[in-house]
């Protein structure tokens, strides 16, 4: 009976279809067509680009960072007060009229917090974007060439390394000032000679290629073969780890700014933040807690995120 119910309703459709004027019929062909060609892009995502979201710990890491993004683009909108101003008493606890309470000077937290999201965003990614050019124009110099010009390379890169990170950033801060400028100056110093490390480890494997010799015999320059041939075939793993030094970058960015090294005040910066609410744990800690929260989620997320990246590159 049902059978019967079925096939009518499909022999219905099909003299509806049929019934059709010819553009109402072209138009439902091309919405069909579209929707086809949009569902093959998907899957061709989900197993290409966006392979991670398979990974539900990346998958979490990918939506904090989504919502810290959110957060630092509409600070100026969703923020209740200016970062700076002066808005209550200060130490006043969590309540309706600010939902994080005020800082030792009556600055609203929420604001500051909301605020304090767009340097740490902006200055990790710009550090780690400085880096990998620098350390990817070494590491494809020395890989390629070689020789003396490559043991010289490697030394310095060597000599640089040995330095404690932190120290290397405190080193260089207390010579030039703090400043955003500086920030990303120090951290692209700190992090450049690692990538050029990797570059270097990659090109000695691909500049023995066929493609390689190829472009060799057809009389193509040096600088040609390292950015056209050689570093396309590398990318791959140094974006792997971009992603995973963006998360260090700002637990960097955080550290420096706990230090007084980072943006000067009065600046909305995470790490000050919890700085100045240190000596206030005991009568009002939710000045320190929960900048230090956004620190942490934020860099939780992205190490999670770099994470899933990592796993899913592994497939291809």
């Amino acid at each position: 009976m049902s059978t019967s119910s079925g096939v009518g309703d499909a022999s219905d459709d099909l003299g509806a279809w049929r019934a059709c004027p010819g553009e109402a019929r072209d138009e439902a062909l091309r919405l069909r067509s579209h929707w086809a060609r949009v569902q093959t892009r998907w899957r061709d995502l989900k197993a290409g680009p966006l392979a991670f979201l398979q990974y539900r710990s990346a998958l979490v890491g990918f939506w904090i960072v989504v919502f810290w993004i959110a957060i630092a683009v509409l600070a100026p909108v969703l923020a209740p007060h200016r970062p700076n101003a002066i808005v209550g008493k200060f130490n006043q606890a969590p309540s309706l009229v600010h939902l994080m309470g005020t800082d030792n000077l009556g600055r609203d937290v929420l604001s500051r917090l909301m605020f304090g999201s767009q340097p740490i965003l902006t200055l990790a990614p710009l550090a780690v974007l400085c880096a990998s050019i620098v350390g990817i124009t070494l590491g494809l110099v020395a890989g390629y060439f070689g020789g003396i010009l490559d043991d010289v390379l490697m030394r310095l890169l060597d000599a640089t390394m040995a330095f404690p990170t932190l120290l290397l950033y405190m080193i260089i801060i207390a010579a030039v000032g703090p400043s955003r400028l500086n920030v990303i100056l120090a951290i692209t110093v700190g992090g450049f000679p690692g990538v050029a490390r990797l570059v270097r480890s990659l090109v000695l494997d691909v500049r023995n290629r066929e493609y390689v010799h190829a472009a060799r015999l057809r009389g193509e320059s040096a600088l040609y073969i390292m950015f056209r041939e050689i570093l396309p075939n590398c990318l791959g793993p140094v974006i792997i780890d971009a992603c995973l030094r963006v998360g260090y970058a700002a637990f960097a960015i955080g550290t420096l700014g706990f230090l007084g090294l980072g943006l000067p005040p009065p600046n909305p910066d995470w790490g000050r933040m919890v700085a100045d609410g240190r000596i206030w744990m005991i009568t009002a800690p939710w000045i320190a807690i929960f900048p230090a929260l956004a620190i942490s989620s934020l860099v939780v997320g992205l190490n999670l995120f770099a994470d899933g990246v990592n796993a899913a590159s592994r497939h291809f």
